[in-house]
Formats: structure tokens, C-alpha cells, sequence
């Protein structure tokens, strides 16, 4: 929240300025009823018609204020708004940057998505629904009730009785009924959107109507939450007009009785009936300051909990020709897991060499590939690339050397040469279809690529990331199974591209034996443990698990 309110007062300038203008908004709206009320009771008396045109002139007067104040005071007020959205939008998405890539391992889809939208949006409340009713409503009660004294001290005490209450004990009174736990909601946007994701899978198994009816429950608690959640705001509005309406029956008996025993000229009457019937329209949107108040800290901590600060990494990564990668004794475990992924991993990697990691389904290979790319933490054990501890680097220092092919890689919807030149923007025409021929596809660059690559099969999607990999032709190449989805003569032809990579590290990580005989050494990997480590003929004299699966792949 501390955020929040230094995020506003960056704009103190528009602040300032529409507070003024909601102050003579409200202000002139009661000045208004108050002048009409004064205006009958003078004109009963048959003044001379210069009064009545005089007051007359300031009714239309406080008018024409009221209206322009209003309009200005919207204006400002959303333009401070819709600048404070902006800059919590911006401040989120820098803060998530970092976590990108880590963050579908913690989160589900859902609810990531509504994280990034709904609690974003619950934001812009802050400012107009939290921070500026209190403002406005206690000055033009302050106002209001100075002006009141001038003609009834007991009047004036009522109107600040009734202001009290309707601002501050009405609304922490109810403010509890009204806090009702967005759980529901956040189930609800991630089972509905996990149902999307997954509707085709549901569909061949039948079970497309189980997770309707398990939407359908979740929908009706959520709407019954919501409906009470409405109840509780509308009881408090009904409180705090009952308390206004209260408060203005008792300036009609207190006037009157005032009014009966002189000590207190009758023309004023109405004029003070008025103002205690308009001036609680100041006070109506403190009802809900406490919602909004509840939404936005529930929002503020949903959204700091996906993007807690993580250790300051002060250094760049030493910049080189070549690199050279070590581990020494890494282990990893995910959340909420008993078994290490990964578990006392130690090995060098020299500049240039060519390395493939191997192993069986689970081995723990993608998790390694995932800590030599800095997208997770080791548990334990030190990552360095050319003896500078990876944890003390910048991520985007590291990334900005690296090559990298992920196992499943996101295409955009728009043209080839628009998913290619994500890996270099300044590529010309030429050099990307020279690419394409590399990497045997056979397509112009003005093909389409929809949205995630739907319209492209299996291996076509890999060709197209290993692309990426030889236009960036980064200094240290990482692969993660590149070629699985593709037939063994053309991922022959790229394995020799890979090799020929000159002066390049390069680390792919694979279940497939074919083609990894030409690679400098072999990392085989098992339940977590690195168990072998050498060329490839040294490996096979040894007839450990490495010949084992050589055997069985044959």
C-alpha cells in the first residue's frame, strides 16, 4: 500500500487539483440547496425583486460551479487514474520479467491470468474509491459545519454526529460482512481456464460433463458470494441513508423548536433542512472505502507474492570468446517435493567442447538444463561459467551469450520471418531463407504461422527453433531434446550443423543416442545422479548404463 500512495503522490499536482475541484463540486451542491432554500423563505416575506434577482444570480451562479467543478473533477481524477493503472501495469510486469520463466512451475494458467489482469485492474480503485472520497467528504463537511454553527451550534453538532457516523462507524461496523476471501473467484478463473486449455483432451475421455459440473458448483458459490458481498454494500448504503435521513429529521425538530422559542430567525429554516439533506451526498461513497480498501490490500499481496524481490544480482557476466562451464556438487528440489530432481552434480565443460547429456525419461536432464540457463536456483552446489559464480550474473547479461532451444518453444501468430526474427531483428530477407534451407524447411517467410504453431507439425516446430539457435550464433549453445519430433535423416543433417559450429560451446541435452558418436564427450544421467561422463568409445569399453542403452536403441 506504501507503493501505491508514493505512486499517487508522483501525480500530486493532478491530486491536489481534483480534490479542489470535488471540494467545490460538493461545496456548491450544497451551497445550491441551501440558496434555494433561503430563496423561498425570503421571497414569502415579498422582498424588493432586486434581492430575489440578486439571489436568483448566485443560485444560477453556484449552478454553473457545481457543473463545471464536477466535470473537471472527473476528468482530472481519471486522467490521474488511468496514469496511476499505467504505472502499476508497468511496475508489475518489470517485477514479473524476472520470473517469467520459473513462474508455470508455481502457478497455474488461471490463475497467473487473473493475477495479471483482475488484481492489476482492482488497483485503479485505489486512488478514486479510497484515497479521494475521505479528502473531499471531510472538507466540505468541515465546511458545511462551520457555516451551520454560524446559525445553530446544536444543529451544527448534529450534522457532525451524523457525518461520524455515516464515515467511520457505519462502515467499520459492516466492514467485516463485506470482506468476503476472493478464493472463489480466483478457483474459478483457473479451472475455467485450465477446462479451455484441456477441453479436447476432456472430450476423448469423456469427461467434458464432469468438469462442467464441477464449473457449475464453483460458479454458484461464487455467485452466492457475490450476491451476499452486494447485500452487505447495499445494507450499508440503506444504514447510511437511514443515518442521514435521521439526521435531517432532527435538524427539522431542533430547528423548529429553535425557531418557536426565537432563538433562531424562522428564514433560515429551510435553508438548514436543505444542507442537511444534500450534505450527506459527500459522505454516500464512504460506504464503500472499506471494500475497496479490502480489494486493493487482497490484490497489492496477490500480486507481491508472484514477484518477491530476489537477491540483487550486481554483476554483468564477464564477456568472451569462449566459455567454460562448471558444476560442483549441485543439487535441486522442486517445491513440495521428497526426492531431489537433481543430486550432487559435479562436472566441466572447456571452451568449444561439444557436449551431450543423456539419460533416461526423468533422469533429471531438463532440470539441469534449466540450471545452467539460470531459469532455476540450485538447492545446493555452485553453477560457474568461466569461474564467475552464475548466481552473482545478471540474468538478461547471461541470455544476451547464450543460444538456447527449449523443449517446446512459442511461435507468434504472424509470418515466418517474424518468428525468426526474434532472434535478430536486423537479419536480412536472404541470410533468414538461408536458414531455412539449413534446417530443411522448405516455406517462404510470408507464411503464416498461427498462434502457438498450430498450423505447424511437430518437427516443423523444432526445425524452426533450431533455426533461432543458428541466427542468434550466440558464443554457448543449449538444446533441450531438439530433435525429438524429427526423422532420423534429417535430424542427422542437423546434428552435423550443430557440430559444425565453430568456436561455439555447445551443450544438447537428449534421449536419443543417434548422432551424439561425434560429440566431444557424453553426460549420462540417472535418477538425478551423473553416473558417467567421458567420449563416446570410452563409454561404450566401459559397459555401464550408457552401453546399455546403446544396446537397446540398436
Amino acid at each position: 500500500m506504501q507503493t501505491l500512495l508514493h505512486m499517487i503522490w508522483r501525480e500530486k499536482r493532478d491530486v491536489i487539483l481534483s480534490m479542489i475541484a470535488g471540494f467545490l463540486s460538493g461545496l456548491t451542491a450544497v451551497a445550491l440547496f441551501a440558496q434555494s432554500g433561503f430563496l423561498i423563505s425570503k421571497a414569502a416575506l415579498m422582498p424588493p425583486f432586486y434581492i430575489i434577482l440578486i439571489l436568483t444570480a448566485f443560485l444560477k451562479l453556484f449552478g454553473v460551479v457545481k457543473s463545471t467543478s464536477k466535470y473537471a473533477e472527473r476528468y482530472i481524477s481519471h486522467r490521474v487514474t488511468f496514469r496511476l493503472l499505467s504505472d502499476i501495469r508497468m511496475r508489475f510486469f518489470t517485477k514479473l520479467e524476472p520470473h517469467a520463466n520459473t513462474l508455470f512451475s508455481t502457478y497455474r494458467s488461471g490463475d497467473l491470468l487473473k493475477r495479471i489482469t483482475s488484481d492489476v485492474e482492482v488497483l485503479q480503485n485505489f486512488f478514486l474509491r479510497v484515497v479521494y472520497p475521505p479528502f473531499v467528504a471531510l472538507l466540505v463537511f468541515i465546511v458545511t459545519i462551520l457555516f451551520t454553527t454560524w446559525f445553530s451550534g446544536w444543529i451544527a453538532l448534529v450534522l457532525l454526529l451524523g457525518f461520524l457516523l455515516t464515515t467511520l462507524v457505519i462502515p467499520a461496523a459492516l466492514m467485516h460482512k463485506e470482506q468476503t476471501p476472493a478464493n472463489t473467484k480466483q478457483e474459478l478463473a483457473t479451472e475455467l481456464t485450465e477446462f479451455l486449455y484441456g477441453f479436447l483432451d476432456l472430450q476423448l475421455h469423456h469427461q467434458v460433463q464432469h468438469r462442467q459440473q464441477l464449473l457449475h458448483h464453483i460458479s454458484a458459490v461464487y455467485t452466492e458470494e457475490m450476491r451476499q458481498e452486494e447485500n452487505a454494500k447495499q445494507l450499508t448504503h440503506t444504514w447510511n441513508q437511514a443515518i442521514a435521513l435521521i439526521t435531517a429529521l432532527l435538524v427539522v425538530l431542533l430547528g423548529a423548536y429553535f425557531v418557536s422559542v426565537d432563538t433562531m430567525e424562522g428564514l433560515y429554516l429551510a435553508m438548514l433542512i436543505l444542507i442537511s439533506l444534500t450534505v450527506f451526498e459527500a459522505a454516500i461513497p464512504m460506504a464503500n472505502v472499506p471494500v475497496y480498501l479490502h480489494e486493493a490490500r487482497t490484490a497489492t499481496a496477490r500480486l507481491e507474492e508472484i514477484t518477491e524481490p530476489q537477491p540483487k544480482t550486481q554483476e554483468n557476466l564477464h564477456k568472451t570468446a569462449d566459455y567454460s562451464i562448471s558444476c560442483s556438487h549441485v543439487s535441486f528440489l522442486y517445491a513440495g517435493m521428497s526426492r531431489p530432481a537433481l543430486e550432487d552434480i559435479s562436472f566441466t565443460i572447456r571452451p568449444n567442447e561439444k557436449i551431450a547429456i543423456i539419460g533416461p525419461s526423468g533422469s533429471g536432464k531438463s532440470t539441469l538444463f534449466q540450471l545452467l540457463i539460470k531459469g532455476l536456483q540450485p538447492t545446493k552446489g555452485t553453477i560457474s561459467i568461466n569461474e564467475q559464480n552464475l548466481e552473482a550474473v545478471q540474468e538478461e547479461s547471461l541470455w544476451q551469450e547464450l543460444s538456447i532451444q527449449l523443449q517446446h518453444n512459442h511461435f507468434f501468430s504472424g509470418t515466418i520471418r517474424d518468428n525468426l526474427e526474434i532472434a535478430r531483428p536486423e537479419a536480412a530477407d536472404a541470410e533468414l531463407s538461408q536458414v531455412l534451407k539449413k534446417v530443411q524447411i522448405d516455406k517462404s517467410l510470408d507464411d503464416l504461422i498461427y498462434e502457438k504453431g498450430d498450423n505447424l507439425s511437430g518437427g516443423e516446430k523444432q526445425r524452426l527453433a533450431f533455426a533461432r539457435v543458428l541466427l542468434r550464433n550466440s558464443p554457448l549453445w543449449l538444446l533441450d531434446e531438439p530433435f525429438t519430433s524429427i526423422d532420423e535423416r534429417t535430424a542427422a543433417k542437423l546434428h552435423k550443423e550443430l557440430l559444425a559450429a565453430e568456436e561455439k560451446t555447445v551443450i544438447l541435452i537428449t534421449h536419443k543416442l543417434q548422432g551424439i558418436e561425434d560429440f566431444d564427450r557424453i553426460l549420462v544421467m540417472q535418477d538425478g545422479r551423473l553416473i558417467e561422463n567421458g567420449p563416446f568409445e570410452e563409454l561404450l569399453k566401459q559397459k555401464g548404463l550408457f552401453y546399455k542403452m546403446k544396446q537397446q536403441s540398436r
